[in-house]
């Protein structure tokens, strides 16, 4: 199958069946959109190898950089994204610290924290609640990175197979399969009944600390209980036409399927069918499909200033970007861009070295006046990233004074 199906064809196709009269049906459909401004959207994009530091970032500040080797890509984008240097959250562990992308905690080091190790996209998700069929979706090639964490810290997985998210977007399910996922759901509300009141009753003979415990318990159990009725509320209700033919490729962990995936998150955006989406590029899947590359891309991030190495990871790099261009337009021609905050970046910088330290992050979008080059201090007065985190969920519309490890909102950019 070609995955490389053409953007314009895709949202003409979709501007068709967005006129059906079907699309009235929905509470918060795209087409009659109850809100007075249109509804914002949060986009996060994580690789796990991050970049080749020299190459992303560039050397001056401000508006007014040479765009730099990897940048370049998405240069016609410019007056629409930031790039910020030295932000990290303060961790280490290598491939381990990942995980801590989006929500600024490792697991493993989550237990004193309120929120524990929650990322931001599940925070967002939790305050748009039921105005979408899908809270949030995530997307990804093969095992992903490890980016997506609930309330609870348990992981969420991404969905690594294009043909399962479209079906999932825009495959209606028949009367018998509703009759058993109503079935379903309802089963398993009475056991969280249950669990609930059990619960409850053993309050009062708990310590503290255990109390506490019982109270994360409960929580994560309110949590399960809001997810039920949101998939009830939309179990009935008409999925959209994407005015493309469905995707029926098998499961691939190709670095090709990057164009089809930012097409169905695109779309998933402009239906309405989510206002969170996160996609995660992992360590290991397959580039050997393009020119000029034949190792692998964990390797090729592993260079050690190898020239032969470097120059296959350009390849890589360049495509990934081209890729992120290629989404970057389709958001533009959809007149999603100025109300989708564009979060890309990485939990490693240098994968040569396995730092977690002064990660490549880039900020695009949202309708908000962008600075080019962002270099915050570096030395005592260091800015932890939450702040910019903290900020990101401040612009979705949360009310909240922190976030992770933050210490005050991200000052250096205008969030309005």
């Amino acid at each position: 199958m070609n995955t490389n199906l053409p953007r314009r064809n895709i949202l003409r196709g979709l501007g068709v069946s967005l006129a059906l009269p079907g699309f009235q049906s929905l509470q918060t459909g795209f087409a009659a959109p109850k809100e007075s401004a249109p509804p914002r959207r949060l986009l996060s994009l994580g690789n796990h190898l991050g970049f080749h530091p020299p190459s992303f970032f560039p050397k001056q500040t401000g508006t007014n950089y040479q765009t730099s080797p990897t940048l370049k890509n998405i240069d016609q984008h410019r007056k629409n994204f930031t790039v910020l240097s030295h932000l990290d959250h303060d961790v280490g562990g290598g491939h381990n610290g990942v995980e801590a992308f989006l929500s600024g905690i490792r697991k493993e080091e989550s237990s004193g924290f309120p929120e524990r190790n929650i990322s931001l996209d599940q925070i967002a998700a939790e305050h748009s609640g039921s105005a979408t069929r899908f809270p949030s979706i995530n997307a990804g090639l093969g095992e992903g990175t490890d980016m997506c964490w609930t309330r609870t810290g348990v992981r969420i997985p991404p969905i690594n197979n294009p043909a399962r998210l479209f079906e999932a977007l825009f495959v209606q399910d028949d009367g018998f399969s509703r009759k058993q996922q109503r079935q379903r759901l309802g089963e398993q509300s009475s056991i969280l009944d249950a669990l609930n009141e059990s619960a409850k009753s053993l309050h009062r003979n708990l310590n503290h600390t255990d109390r506490d415990k019982l109270d994360q318990y409960l929580t994560s159990i309110r949590d399960v209980e809001q997810r039920l009725q949101m998939s009830e509320i939309w179990l009935d209700k008409p999925k959209p036409n994407p005015g493309i033919d469905p995707i029926t490729n098998e499961e691939r962990q190709h670095i090709e399927e990057l164009p089809l995936f930012f097409d169905l998150i695109t779309l998933a955006l402009q239906t309405d069918s989510t206002r969170i989406a996160t996609f995660e590029i992992p360590m290991g899947f397959t580039v050997s499909d393009l020119d000029k590359v034949d190792l692998g891309y964990h390797g090729l991030s592993h260079h050690s200033k190898g020239e032969g190495k470097l120059a296959q990871l350009k390849v890589v790099e360049d495509y990934i970007f081209t890729q992120v261009n290629r989404l970057l337009n389709g958001l533009q021609e959809a007149q999603l861009l100025d109300h989708t905050l564009f979060i890309m970046g990485s939990g490693m910088s240098d994968a040569s070295t396995h730092s977690n330290k002064d990660l490549p992050v880039l900020l695009a979008g949202g309708g908000i006046k962008h600075k080019g080059h962002l270099d915050s201090p570096h030395d005592h007065h260091r800015v932890p990233l939450c702040n910019l985190w903290l900020s990101a969920l401040q612009w979705f519309g949360l009310e909240r004074e922190r976030f992770g490890k933050s210490t005050g909102t991200f000052s250096k950019l205008k969030f309005s």
